[in-house]
């Protein structure tokens, strides 16, 4: 199938045109502070329609491993979407970029991004609608200013669009990176998430779409001042050792519960692309448990128990 073979959206142009220029801001961004190694880029295509620009970087001066990916998808509803996913409709479209950095030092935390759209089109017209997408920090080694830091960032964009998002999308983020076959474990410290946000009275089309932006736009802001706080910190090998027990966890997450992941195998998506996400290297061990007020335990409790950063 042609993207031209989808009913006319101006929405879903302007949302590609920005996705891209985003990818290629962000990847910018991110190898003047890596300051050794730059993004390799994989263009890829999708059978069914569309593809996506993958890019990945490895073994830099920060980053251990890491992607900044983009697709642009679009296909025929299938039972298995439907069933899967819970939707219903002739032809669907997608469009997002995602991201997931996982640094070497320890002391310098892994970050997640994610803004997406999404159409459903039935009988040759956009018969559903939806903007999703969020930003969440993941530390192992908590510096409270840190996420003061990342938090506020994304309050004050929250802020500039309706002083009710924050509060709502930060708990909705600490809701859903939740390992709940850990007891409720979080995934890190959070940030902001939100999905399924259509129009309505008080927010048009337009709204969602700035605001989209204004949170893709956040993320270099947000992360990179923390990044350039701690990349030359020195570590231990048992901080290291840390840091792969707390990727474990996330690998469990990203695996087990995480939508997007889903959605991605569901509907055929690249699977290297999918699976960029994981860490380079993880610990799994039975039944570990940080001593008890150690640095590495007061990172464990912040994820155990969500906490109000910026009061």
């Amino acid at each position: 199938m042609n993207i031209n073979q989808l009913p006319p959206s101006d929405i879903r142009d302007r949302w590609i045109a920005y996705i891209h220029d985003l990818q290629d801001r962000i990847c910018t961004g991110l190898e003047a502070e890596d300051g050794k190694e730059r993004f390799r880029e994989d263009r890829w295509e999708r059978p069914e329609g569309g593809g996506g620009k993958t890019r990945v970087i490895a073994n830099g001066g920060v980053f251990e491993k890491g992607g900044v990916n983009t697709s642009v998808v679009f296909g025929e509803v299938t039972d298995t979407m439907r069933n899967a996913l819970k939707i219903d409709g002739d032809r669907w479209f997608a469009c997002g970029l995602s991201l997931v950095l996982h640094p070497f030092n320890p002391m310098v935390p892994t970050v997640h991004c994610n803004y997406r759209m999404f159409e459903l089109y039935r009988e040759g017209a956009v018969s559903d609608r939806w903007f999703g997408g969020g930003t969440d920090l993941t530390p192992f080694y908590l510096f409270e200013e840190d996420a003061r830091h990342f938090h506020g960032t994304y309050k004050e964009v929250c802020d500039r669009f309706d002083p009710l998002f924050y509060p709502r999308f930060k708990k909705v983020c600490d809701d859903y990176f939740v390992n709940s076959h850990r007891n409720g474990e979080r995934r890190g410290i959070g940030g902001i998430f939100y999905d399924h946000q259509r129009p309505d009275a008080q927010h048009d089309l337009d709204f969602w779409v700035r605001f989209g932006q204004a949170c893709g736009d956040a993320f270099l802001p947000a992360y990179v001042p923390i990044v350039a706080a701690h990349k030359n910190d020195p570590f231990t090998a048992e901080q290291k050792h840390w840091q792969e027990i707390r990727r474990g966890r996330y690998t469990e997450f990203n695996l087990v519960h995480d939508r997007g992941t889903i959605f991605g195998l569901k509907t055929n998506g690249r699977t290297e692309s999918i699976l960029m996400s994981l860490p380079p290297t993880v610990r799994f061990e039975y039944d570990y448990q940080p001593a008890p007020g150690s640095p590495e335990d007061e990172l464990l409790q912040a994820c155990l128990h969500p906490k109000e950063w910026l009061m």
